[in-house]
C-alpha cells in the first residue's frame, strides 16, 4: 500500500472527526446546511471504504504506522478483507439511516448531525485499529455518541430506555478496562498482533491471569453483542429510539461480534500452546441459546419493533455460535450472513415506523384482541356489498417492502438470507470423510436445527403481523410517506438482492475473508514488519 492509497486509510477516522467538529460551529437553525455537511462526508467515508476493500481484496493487509512508530511500540491502524468488509457495511447503513433521517428526524433535537458523524468516526476506528487500546478509545467514542443519538427526540419511553442503555453500556466499558489491564500485565502488550506473538510463550499462573483478562474482556463484548442473557437492555433501547437511529444502531451490534471474530482465532487460535480454543465453548453454546431466545421473542412479540429487535439477536445469536464452531468454511456463510441480516434489519427499523404511521394504537390492541378471541361479529357486521376499494399505491410499496424483510428473515429462497444459511448448513454438516456423516458433533446438528426453526419461527411471526398491517388493518389509514424515507429502504433491500445475484463472487470473498481470518500469520507478519515512512530527501541529506 503505497502513495496516496496509503493515506486513505485514516479516512473513514478522519473525516468524521472533522466533520462532526465542524457541524458543531453551525447554529442548529441551519439544519439544511449541517445536513448536507453531513451526507457528503457520510457518502464520501463510503466511497473510501469501498477503495479500500477494492485493495483488500487485490494485495495484502494495509498497515498505518501513526506517528511513524514501527508495530509494537506504536499505534497502527490495519486494513484487510474483513476489516474493509465492515467499513463498507457500516458506510451503507450510516447513508441510509441519514437520508431517512433528513425527512424530519435530524430537527427533533439538538446535534445530531455531530453525534452521527462521532458515531461513525467510533465505529469505523473499531474496525480499523491494531490494538486494544485503542480499540477501548474507539469504543468509548462510538458508545459516547450512541448515548445522545438514543436520547435523540426526547419522549418518557425514549429518555427511560436510553438511561438503561447507557448504565449497562458504562458498566461494560468498565468490564473492558479491567480485562485489557490484565492482559497487559501478563503480556506487556496490547498490539493484537504482537499478542498472537506472546501468547504461546505465557504458561503457568500468567496463563490463568491472561484467560481471566480475556473472559471479562469477552464479557463486555459480548454485552454489546447482544449475547443471551446479557441482552435485556437491547430489547427496550432499540425499539424505543428514533427510526434512523436504531437502523444505524443495527451495526453496533455487530462491532462486538467483529471484535471476537477477530481476536478468537488470532490470540486463541491453533497456535496459541495451552490457550487454544479459549472460549470458543463459550461462544457456541452461549450463540445457540441466544438463537433459541430470539427465536421464542420473535413468535411472541405483537410489535414491530420488539420483533425487529428479537431479529437482531437471531442475527447476533446465529454469528456467534458460527465464531464459536471455530470453521472457516461456517465463518465464511456467516460472513455472508452478518451483510444480508444487518441489511435487512436497518431496513425494517425504518420500514416499521412508516407502516405504523398509518396505525393508531388503539388499533393494534384491537387487532391482537381480534386474533386471540375471534371477531365473528364484526364479520356479519360488514356485510359485503360488492363495491370493493382501491388499494393505495403507498400501502403497495411497503407491503412489497415488508414482504422482502420477511423473506429474507425468514430465509427462503431466492434472496440473499437463504444463500447465506444454506451456506452455513453445508459447511457444519459437512462430514470429515466420505461416508462419515456419524462424525459430525451434536452441537452441528442444534445449530443446524436452530438455524431452521428461527427461520420459521420469522415467516410465521411476520406472515401473522403482515395480515393485521396489509391484509385486514384495523381502522388504518394510508400513512404519508416522504420520497427520501422510502427511496433508503428500497435502496437496502435492493442490496440484499444484488448480494444474492452476485452470490458467487460475494461469496468467494467471504470465504477468503474466513480462511485469512484462521489463518492469522500473513495478518501478524504484515503488521509487525509493517516499514516506517521514508524521510523526505531534503531531511536525509542533513
Amino acid at each position: 500500500m503505497s502513495g496516496w492509497m496509503h493515506h486513505l486509510l485514516i479516512v473513514p477516522i478522519a473525516l468524521p472527526l472533522v466533520s462532526g467538529a465542524l457541524l458543531m460551529v453551525y447554529d442548529e437553525r441551519r439544519q439544511f446546511l449541517k445536513g448536507v455537511i453531513n451526507l457528503i462526508s457520510a457518502l464520501t467515508t463510503l466511497y473510501v471504504a469501498i477503495r479500500l476493500l477494492q485493495f483488500a481484496d487485490t494485495s495484502a493487509t494495509g498497515v498505518y504506522l501513526l506517528g511513524n512508530w514501527p508495530a509494537p511500540f506504536g499505534i497502527v491502524l490495519v486494513v484487510d478483507r474483513l476489516s474493509a468488509l465492515m467499513l463498507v457495511l457500516t458506510g451503507v447503513l450510516a447513508s441510509a439511516a441519514l437520508i431517512f433521517s433528513l425527512a424530519r428526524w435530524h430537527k427533533a433535537g439538538a446535534h445530531f448531525h455531530s453525534l452521527f458523524q462521532f458515531l461513525l468516526m467510533g465505529v469505523n476506528g473499531a474496525f480499523l485499529t491494531g490494538d486494544l487500546f485503542n480499540l477501548f478509545v474507539f469504543f468509548e467514542v462510538m458508545l459516547a455518541a450512541s448515548y445522545g443519538l438514543a436520547l435523540h427526540g426526547s419522549g418518557v419511553q425514549r429518555v427511560s430506555a436510553g438511561l438503561h442503555y447507557i448504565a449497562i453500556n458504562l458498566a461494560a466499558s468498565f468490564l473492558f478496562l479491567i480485562g485489557v489491564s490484565l492482559i497487559y500485565g501478563v503480556t506487556g502488550t496490547l498490539n493484537m498482533a504482537d499478542l498472537a506473538v506472546r501468547i504461546p510463550a505465557t504458561a503457568g499462573d500468567a496463563r490463568l491471569l491472561l484467560e481471566a483478562g480475556a473472559a471479562i474482556l469477552g464479557i463486555a463484548f459480548l454485552v454489546k453483542a447482544g449475547m443471551w442473557p446479557l441482552s435485556f437492555w437491547l430489547l427496550g433501547a432499540y425499539p424505543a429510539a428514533a427510526a434512523p437511529v436504531a437502523a444505524s444502531f443495527a451495526i453496533l451490534s455487530k462491532v462486538g461480534v467483529y471484535v471476537l471474530l477477530r481476536l478468537s482465532p488470532l490470540l486463541f487460535g491453533e497456535k496459541a500452546g495451552a490457550s487454544a480454543g479459549f472460549g470458543s465453548a463459550v461462544l457456541l453454546v452461549g450463540g445457540m441459546a441466544t438463537i433459541a431466545f430470539g427465536m421464542i421473542g420473535v413468535l411472541a412479540s405483537q410489535a414491530m419493533g420488539r420483533m425487529a429487535s428479537y431479529s437482531l439477536l437471531v442475527s447476533s445469536g446465529t454469528l456467534l455460535a458460527a465464531t464459536g464452531l471455530s470453521d472457516a468454511g461456517v465463518t465464511g456463510g456467516a460472513l455472508f450472513y452478518l451483510v444480508s441480516s444487518t441489511l435487512t434489519i436497518s431496513a425494517f427499523f425504518l420500514l416499521i415506523e412508516l407502516v405504523e404511521r398509518g396505525q393508531s394504537p388503539a388499533a393494534n390492541i384491537i387487532a391482537v384482541t381480534a386474533e386471540a378471541f375471534g371477531d365473528e361479529e364484526e364479520e356479519k357486521e360488514k356485510p359485503d356489498d360488492g363495491s370493493g376499494s382501491a388499494f393505495p399505491g403507498t400501502f403497495a410499496i411497503l407491503g412489497v417492502c415488508f414482504a422482502g424483510c420477511a423473506l429474507l428473515l425468514s430465509g427462503l429462497p431466492p434472496l440473499s438470507g437463504f444463500i447465506a444459511k444454506l451456506s452455513m448448513l453445508v459447511a457444519v454438516l459437512a462430514p470429515p470423510g466420505p461416508g462419515v456423516a456419524a462424525g459430525i458433533p451434536l452441537a452441528s446438528w442444534i445449530f443446524t436445527a436452530l438455524l431452521i426453526l428461527s427461520g420459521l419461527a420469522a415467516l410465521l411471526a411476520m406472515s401473522r403481523i403482515g395480515i393485521r398491517m396489509f391484509w385486514a388493518p384495523v381502522d388504518a389509514s394510508v400513512p404519508r410517506v416522504l420520497v427520501v424515507e422510502i427511496v433508503p429502504v428500497i435502496l437496502l433491500l435492493s442490496l440484499t438482492i444484488a448480494l444474492a445475484v452476485q452470490g458467487g463472487p460475494a461469496m468467494r470473498y467471504m470465504q477468503e475473508t474466513a480462511r485469512a481470518v484462521h489463518a492469522p500469520a500473513q495478518y501478524v507478519h504484515d503488521v509487525l514488519s509493517a516499514p516506517r515512512a521514508r524521510a523526505p530527501a531534503r531531511e536525509a541529506a542533513r
